[in-house]
């Protein structure tokens, strides 16, 4: 990051985005495929430089001598950067290594991702903040499908410039002819997926050629070394020249007299006296003050981490984000993303999740899977769910209003991440394509009778009895019962059975995952609409994940969702098997069933649990009766 200076206003966007390269950080990513040599490139640049200790070289030689694969005398420059010990007995990279060092025009941090297939999530995060890639290929093997895999996905972070790094030159002879053909391959693949700045250097890692030194091995090559473009290039006068855009991070108030709003400048360029607005509020207002630890400036850049004080005494929070008036984000509460998967347990379309952005937090859905990418061609192919490693295109829908660009045109508030609610694990990483049409033309509609009137005109207080448990449990029947019960003390209920509902509005959903997932949220979504209506809205659904019980809890108030768990063994549920379901899952005829071939997830902190396979249905249904009474409800 640069450090804020005091700023000639006149001269401001020509010196912003000339900006000197002695005091700019640049963060770039080595990548490739498995043994291309991006380890041994770091350790060789590294030691070239030399920014090594002694101490750092004295146990490069040991574990040169423990670990390494070179020839006798040389040192195995990859184990500087391979620190765990499965990285260094099996020769690979497995997790992203950071090294940071400098020269005399620049600062970087360099991350080293893995090169095989199953560590992709991993090579995503490295790419996630870097302005530059270094992409390795070995010139005995030329591209590979790893090499379009890394390539795209480092196209999809919005990474735009590229050093094709051609290494182990001395194992082909250092044939010039080679190199082209390697080179004009890849320049071709980087245009058709939109990576507009390709620099291709020829090198070998193990001896050093063009690393920081040119070589004497190949006179017909006349370009940078790889450090000297590195220190040279230019990646950041694009984000000066973009609309003005800053995330709040903290709100300052070190005194009653002073109220600034700090953050990080994603892009753009802002002056006291220019006009802005705030989002999601819309409110306008004017910069009073850039203000920093070494003083007010009269305008500060992309990259500069500053404090803004206002002209007028407006509500701005941590997450709004402060824009230019005439060129503001969008504002949604529906996008389009690319969305990298990074959990073990299949994204599922429907299910909620936590979505957190630079500064927000909101409650998310993935409503559609458009597709999925096969990234070792670039196909698009029609898919359900998306798996471990796996890149999708979706829609995805919020529970507010969100401010965003897309991440092609600010990274800082085009990207986000998906959390797990129940378990809080980082589950994807995900880039905002655009907004979708339909999320600007639809508003909620303010209606003058509410849920309070019609609960009242019923004398009753609305909620959800969500019953859960294993098919053949007792649910509906309990239910039923219940239901009965209510009826005779004059409630307005409604139940809503698993069986019947996918009679009709469920009819077009079968039993996978993804299908059960799809079956409770539209189930929620009608069972808040009755609850709406004052109703109290019985539920009896297998409803086998949590997480998709927790998004029918979300949809409504606290205090309006009870959760009844009909605790009954599976044991006893095969005993009863009063549908055959469990015969024909035990003969192989119905591969999906809770229990045998997909799991069931009993709930943890269930309002009521049953027992119901110790006692009769009827003293089961008064359990809950006299629950509600309790509280207040009936």
């Amino acid at each position: 990051m640069r450090k804020p200076t005091s700023i000639d206003t006149p001269r401001l966007a020509e010196d912003l985005l000339a900006g000197p390269l002695t005091v700019e950080l640049l963060r770039l990513l080595t990548c490739g495929s498995v043994d291309d040599g991006k380890s041994t490139l770091i350790g060789r640049l590294l030691f070239d430089c030399r920014l090594l200790y002694e101490d750092q070289l004295a146990a490069l030689t040991n574990d040169t001598s423990r670990f390494g694969t070179t020839p006798p005398g040389e040192l195995d420059f990859a184990l500087l950067v391979d620190g765990l010990e499965a990285e260094r007995e099996q020769g690979i990279t497995i997790d992203v290594a950071y090294r940071y060092f400098s020269t005399g025009r620049r600062r970087f941090i360099v991350a080293d991702a893995p090169g095989h297939d199953q560590y992709t999530r991993n090579m995503a995060t490295a790419a996630s903040t870097a302005e530059l890639a270094v992409l390795l290929v070995d010139a005995r093997k030329g591209l590979l499908t790893q090499t379009f895999r890394h390539s795209y996905i480092v196209s999809l972070m919005g990474i735009r410039h590229v050093v094709l790094a051609v290494n182990k030159m001395d194992a082909i002879e250092w044939d010039r002819k080679v190199f082209d053909d390697i080179a004009a391959a890849y320049c071709k693949l980087a245009a058709d997926i939109g990576i507009t700045d390709v620099v291709c250097i020829p090198v070998s890692a193990l001896r050093g050629d063009n690393v920081v030194s040119q070589s004497v091995n190949m006179p017909w090559y006349a370009g940078k070394t790889l450090v000297a473009h590195l220190e040279a290039v230019e990646v950041f006068a694009d984000l000066a020249a973009k609309p003005f855009r800053m995330a709040v991070q903290w709100v300052n108030r070190p005194d009653q007299n002073f109220r600034g709003y700090s953050g990080t400048i994603a892009s753009g360029i802002v002056r006291s006296g220019d006009r802005v607005v705030v989002l999601p509020s819309g409110q306008a207002t004017q910069i009073a003050r850039v203000v920093t630890m070494e003083g007010d400036l009269d305008g500060a850049a992309a990259g500069d981490a500053v404090t803004l004080t206002v002209c007028d005494e407006i509500d701005i929070g941590r997450g709004d984000v402060i824009a230019a008036e005439t060129a503001r984000p969008i504002l949604a509460e529906q996008f389009a993303a690319h969305i990298i998967w990074m959990s073990d347990q299949p994204l599922l379309p429907g299910r909620s999740y936590l979505l957190f952005t630079a500064t927000s937090r909101l409650r998310a859905q993935v409503s559609e899977l458009k597709y999925k990418v096969n990234v070792n061609s670039g196909e698009h192919v029609a898919a359900k769910h998306l798996d471990l490693n796996e890149i999708g295109f979706c829609n995805v829908a919020l529970d507010r209003p969100l401010p965003f660009d897309s991440y092609a045109d600010n990274r800082q508030l085009g990207a986000f991440i998906l959390i797990d609610r129940l378990n809080n694990a980082t589950v994807a990483c995900g880039m905002i394509a655009f907004a979708l049409r339909r999320a600007g033309n639809i508003h909620w509609q303010a209606l003058k009778i509410d849920k309070v009137a019609r609960a009242s005109l019923k004398g009753q207080k609305p909620c959800i009895l969500w019953f859960t448990g294993l098919s053949g449990a007792g649910k509906s029947t309990v239910a039923d019962l219940l239901d009965q019960m209510l009826h005779r003390l004059g409630r307005h209920t409604v139940l809503l059975d698993g069986d019947n509902v996918r009679h009709g509005l469920n009819r077009d959903l079968g039993f996978t995952d993804e299908d059960r997932v799809e079956n409770i949220r539209r189930v929620g979504e009608v069972a808040k609409l009755m609850v709406e209506a004052g109703l109290i809205v019985l539920v009896s659904f297998i409803s086998p994940f949590r997480s998709e019980r927790r998004m029918a809890r979300d949809l409504v108030a606290a205090d309006e969702f009870i959760e009844i768990y009909v605790d009954t063994p599976i044991e006893v549920c095969e005993a009863r098997d009063p549908k055959g379901l469990y015969k024909l899952a035990r003969a192989g005829k119905l591969p999906n069933l809770t229990g045998i071939g997909s799991p069931y997830e009993p709930p943890e902190h269930a309002e009521i649990l049953l027992k119901a396979a110790s006692e009769a249905p009827a003293a089961l249904a008064e359990q809950i009766l006299a629950f509600l009474s309790k509280q207040g409800i009936v």
